[in-house]
């Protein structure tokens, strides 16, 4: 019984799960940003807030509600 283990995590356990944990982080952002690279340059400059959309309409016509 005086042989059981305590369940804590060495130095070197440790440091080997965050190198995993930071490269699979890493390879993850990665493919991310290459798929938002697939836009033209006209295509990033083009407005895309429009203020007579629905949810843009429904934010304001909230925001006027009397204050309790």
């Amino acid at each position: 019984m005086a042989d059981r283990h305590k369940g804590t995590i060495g130095r070197r356990e440790l440091l080997r799960t965050g190198v995993l944990a930071f490269i699979a982080t890493a390879t993850s952002a990665q493919e991310s940003t290459v798929a938002a690279d697939t836009e033209t340059k006209d295509e990033k400059r083009k407005a895309r807030f429009q203020a007579n959309a629905a949810e843009v309409q429904n934010f304001y016509r909230v925001n006027r509600y009397p204050k309790r």
